[in-house]
């Protein structure tokens, strides 16, 4: 059932907003085909087509829907005006039913935060909580803020509807941060057992193909899909045998996807002779430094520095911020990057980031200064949402416990891959 869910429940849902043309009702009636299919398959066994099984009820409760709103129109005539579905005008612009409802999600009438977490939320199926873990922010938090979402939709009358190929343009940052953020919930699960969610992940790398397809000529969707090219090219590697978490610099190059790469380094050409380079582009830039780099050794640091440069002039963010000390950590030193760190989480947004205390504990060991990491280490552990990263941490921190003290010449590599994650407000990577 719970693979069932993750795998079908945006095609249901599409297929179903199409009869009501209303979103928030056919959440209702697919939620309501789930809560079907848990007594029916208990029962019965899961049928052949899972989807479709799905679907059909899905369907059948929106229709008795409908037709329960028409009795009451017609008995009530003076108080209910007729209002007309609008959700079934599909458009050959957009070649993916998945894609085509991300961007009728992601309506201009919301805030760009509102239409993104409304989309993970209704269209993706991403937890609640995992949302909030990407905005930074309590699940209660997150829960309002979809639940506002909604409700604006409802109260202002916004029909949810296929938008034309001339609407595409001013809802593509959206559309664009809801696949990268849909990627990221894959690539390191914001929380589970499991560092990596393939059926995420391989769904993201659809939505960006489909993205590209559909608008060729667009630099950041040339600069999305190469940054999920270049980051999913080491995925069979991230992890060993047992499933831990490998450092970048343990990483077996050698196994890489080099067809990935050629392309997401092509991808990358074309979109910074474009001219117009967007945040996409440069964390693709960033993306095919590490990539490209034949051992950890080769990283040309100095050329990811230069980027974050540039990328925090359009992306003005703590955690771009934080991502940039990592990486001019390795050229000038761990020292130099606790200076950079105290400056920047002084104002404690970021008090709840977990990548903060791990980067700090990484910097403080690779400095030789054991028992400070070490609490670092345990301030990061109280914050980690996933197994596999927590058991990364909690191993790092053992090391530190059971060798004594840590010469700073022991200490050079660093704990992360050196390649960042993100989240609207730009998160660094501790898995890559």
């Amino acid at each position: 059932m719970t693979e069932a869910h993750v795998r079908e429940w945006a095609f249901v849902l599409a297929a179903t907003a199409r009869v009501v043309g209303d979103l928030d009702l056919a959440e209702e009636c697919v939620q309501e085909a789930y809560l079907a299919a848990l007594e029916t398959w208990r029962r019965d066994g899961v049928p052949r087509k899972p989807g479709a099984w799905l679907t059909a009820a899905a369907r059948r409760k929106a229709l008795d829907a409908i037709r329960h709103e028409k009795v009451v129109r017609a008995k009530l005539p003076l108080l209910v005006e007729p209002q007309q579905a609008e959700l079934d005008l599909p458009d050959d612009s957009l070649p993916d039913e998945h894609l085509r409802l991300v961007f009728t999600c992601c309506h201009p009438a919301l805030a760009l935060e509102a239409q993104v977490a409304l989309t993970l939320r209704l269209v993706c199926g991403v937890s609640t909580a995992d949302i909030a873990r990407a905005f930074l922010v309590s699940e209660s938090t997150m829960a309002a803020r979809i639940t506002r979402a909604k409700r604006k939709i409802g109260a202002a009358g916004v029909p949810y509807r296929v938008p034309g190929v001339q609407e595409l343009p001013e809802r593509l940052d959206a559309v664009l941060t809801v696949v990268h953020l849909f990627y990221n919930a894959g690539h390191t699960a914001p929380s589970g057992t499991e560092l990596l969610r393939v059926d995420l992940v391989e769904r993201a790398l659809h939505l960006a193909r489909m993205l590209h397809q559909a608008m060729p000529d667009q630099p950041e969707v040339r600069g999305l899909l190469a940054l999920l090219l270049l980051t999913d090219s080491r995925r069979g590697t991230r992890t060993d045998a047992q499933g831990r978490l490998l450092r970048l610099e343990d990483q077996d190059r050698t196994a890489w996807d080099r067809t990935a790469i050629d392309e997401g380094h092509r991808l990358v050409e074309e979109a910074l002779s474009d001219g117009r380079i967007g945040r996409y582009t440069l964390l693709a830039a960033i993306a095919c430094v590490h990539a490209r780099a034949v051992t950890f050794s080769d990283t040309d640091w100095s050329r990811v520095v230069r980027l974050y440069d540039v990328l925090l002039t359009i992306w003005p963010s703590p955690v771009v911020a934080l991502n940039r000390l990592i990486a001019d950590s390795m050229l000038h030193g761990p020292r130099a990057g606790l200076v950079a760190l105290d400056a920047l989480v002084g104002d404690g947004t970021l008090a709840s980031y977990h990548y903060v205390p791990a980067v700090r504990a990484d910097l403080l060991r690779r400095l030789g200064d054991r028992v400070a990491a070490a609490a670092a280490y345990r301030e990061a552990l109280a914050l980690v949402g996933n197994d596999a990263e927590r058991e990364f941490l909690a191993t790092r921190l053992a090391e530190l416990v059971d060798s004594g003290a840590v010469r700073p010449s022991e200490a050079r590599g660093s704990t992360f891959e050196g390649e960042p994650r993100w989240s609207p407000r730009a998160r660094p990577d501790a898995s890559g």
